[in-house]
């Protein structure tokens, strides 16, 4: 599947097209994979309606990629063909700069996004970088490995931004595929901890009280008690003020967003500094993820078998997995199912 145009999804259904095109070829320190299953992100509408366009056209999208190793370059050592390897939003770094040398390659200027500034996995197959790929646990199937590889690493690095004491409250707001997964690693990682979810729709509420959410309401509500930390995946400028009401003082909000909505940005002129920044009340974006970030969760989803709920598509329904998620209909993180293992 190629994207090969910035398109309206609000009046276009079908954004990519499918095409066939030539195996590609590993360079010396690359894999090539025959993609068995492929996310679908909500950073796929932000490419498609150009919020965060791909560097080039046509791009094949997709950075939830779980394969299996066919073939690599003359450089890869240490990975076996036939074994399963996931790609996650991070393809490459530039690994020199003081980011990368610090462990920090999600803010290297060089930064490069699966799927938007590479070939990603909407496809049968796909080349990748052997060093920024992953091993892919046994516990999981092909289709629950994939959304782990984003909704879940990002997830995970917003956990690690919180600063939360165990025992203190955490608050979500949004519900999506990362809010699902961020829930039930903050059960395990702050098992003394509320959970409160902030969700618009009555539906991601239901859906949030039924995997352990302590309490979930409106993304405008008060929760039973002020929160120490707020994770916010919303896309919407408006949950940001809510979020900050909802923080004790000295509270951290970590916005887990690629970009907010441009439409709702005069919400911000509703800012009172006294009611929502004062008491020392922190702001902090996530940027990316790192090679340790996914390495990381995938071991301790791996440890506690914290498996997703996953609705799979077939790559020639991709269009449909992408209108799907515009249009918010919640059945867990939505996955390609291209080939099988």
């Amino acid at each position: 599947m190629i994207l090969d145009r910035i398109a309206d999804l609000s009046s276009e259904s079908e954004p990519l097209r499918l095409v066939e095109l030539p195996v590609p070829v590993p360079s010396r320190n690359e894999v090539l994979l025959r993609v068995l299953t492929c996310g679908v992100c909500h950073t796929e509408l932000d490419e498609i309606e150009g919020r965060t366009p791909p560097s080039f056209f046509p791009v094949i999208p997709g950075h939830q990629v779980v394969g299996e190793v066919v073939d690599f370059g003359n450089d890869v050592t240490g990975i076996e063909k036939g074994s399963r390897r996931g790609v996650a939003w991070i393809f490459s770094s530039c690994g020199s700069c003081s980011f990368c040398m610090q462990g920090l390659e999600n803010l290297c200027m060089n930064f490069r996004a699966t799927g938007r500034d590479a070939h990603g996995g909407y496809a049968e197959y796909m080349a990748a970088p052997a060093a920024f790929t992953c091993h892919i646990p046994e516990v999981f199937s092909d289709a629950e490995a994939a959304p782990l590889l984003c909704a879940g690493a990002i997830g995970y690095r917003s956990l690690k931004l919180v600063n939360l004491q165990n025992g203190l409250a955490l608050g979500l707001t949004g519900f999506g595929a990362s809010g699902h997964l961020v829930l039930r690693l903050a059960r395990f990682l702050y098992p003394d901890s509320p959970v409160f979810v902030f969700a618009r729709s009555e539906e991601e509420q239901a859906f949030a009280r039924k995997l352990g959410a302590d309490w979930a309401g409106d993304t405008s509500a008060a929760s039973p008690e002020l929160c120490a930390s707020i994770i916010d995946t919303t896309p919407a400028w408006k949950p940001v003020l809510s979020a900050l009401e909802h923080l004790k003082p000295g509270g951290r909000l970590v916005i887990n967003a690629i970009r907010k909505e441009p439409g709702d940005r005069p919400v911000l002129s509703e800012m009172h500094y006294e009611r929502h920044l004062w008491m020392e009340k922190e702001i902090k974006s996530v940027a990316n993820i790192t090679r340790a970030d996914v390495a990381e969760f995938l071991e301790i989803a791996a440890a506690i078998s914290m498996k997703p709920e996953v609705q799979c598509y077939t790559l020639q329904q991709a269009n449909q997995a992408i209108i799907d998620i515009k249009r918010r209909s919640i059945s867990g993180a939505k996955v390609l199912q291209i080939f099988t293992s």
